[in-house]
């Protein structure tokens, strides 16, 4: 299974615990991971390939300077962002498809079946997260954004991707003219780009069970009547994503699911 991250050295402790609960909760497969890391040094990487002995062999990737020429970038919008969105341009061309997972979760379950999802033409699988409010804010984005096409606003840390697909629609020049395009209003700028250009392009899954927004239990245990509750989660749910600036790796963190994490966290520090 091909497996995409992307990160910078603060992200190299959270990746960690991502990839130390994918290799324990899917037992039976085997992980090629493709990393585009900004600023890691060789221990870096060596620690990487220590944790995933046996089970996957990471790849580091190089990043062509002349890709982002013409790439508009400020303070805090690096050219980093725009590296899930041309994994088409920037993984070896053997490669048809990849699964995207941002360094901010946790794999509880296995992903297989969303790795395999039919994607029925469309260049990407994601998860949305608007849930009740999607009467009101999907339009809202739509107008926003200018994408009247597409049928939700779709979170970007977790994405199934046909590279074949986007490596004939997907171009590097049409991304950055967006975005310059399109500054004043970007707020999440690499997910905003990606729904702008390609929302009415990607086909939904259940966040509940691939992108679980791990700061709304109340919200999914209501929309399920309490059908979903924790043993729900537990047993179901694959990806737990922890979106927002509260992050479970920082000790004033107290969302529901912090014990299960530092539980995670400890596993990855052991080794």
């Amino acid at each position: 299974m091909n497996i995409l991250v992307t990160l910078d050295r603060n992200y190299l402790p959270p990746l960690r615990v991502m990839l130390g609960s994918l290799l324990r909760n899917d037992p039976g497969e085997t992980f090629e991971i493709y990393a585009i890391g900004d600023g890691l040094l060789p221990e870096d990487w060596a620690a990487l390939e220590e944790l995933c002995a046996g089970r996957g062999r990471i790849h580091p990737l190089e990043v062509p300077a002349d890709l982002f020429a013409d790439a508009p970038v400020a303070r805090y919008w690096t050219r980093a962002m725009y590296y899930r969105l041309l994994a088409a341009e920037l993984l070896p061309r053997s490669l048809d498809r990849v699964l995207y997972l941002d360094p901010d979760i946790l794999v509880i379950n296995p992903v297989r079946a969303l790795y395999d999802t039919d994607l029925e033409g469309d260049l990407m699988a994601a998860a949305t997260h608007t849930g009740l409010l999607a009467g009101i804010t999907d339009p809202v984005n739509r107008l926003r954004l200018e994408n009247y096409e597409a049928e939700a606003y779709y979170n970007s840390g977790v994405l199934v991707m046909d590279l074949s697909a986007m490596r004939r629609e997907v171009r590097p020049g049409d991304i950055f003219d967006y975005a310059r395009e399109h500054a004043d209003i970007l707020l999440l700028p690499d997910q905003d780009v990606l729904n702008g250009l390609y929302g009415g392009q990607i086909l939904g899954v259940d966040d509940s069970l691939w992108n679980y927004d791990a700061r709304r239990f109340d919200r999914y245990l209501l929309l399920s009547q309490g059908e979903r509750d924790m043993d729900w989660v537990m047993d179901h749910t694959a990806i737990l994503h922890f979106c927002g600036k509260r992050k479970p790796w920082n000790h004033s963190y107290q969302g529901r699911f912090s014990a299960l994490y530092k539980h995670y966290q400890r596993l990855v520090e052991r080794r």
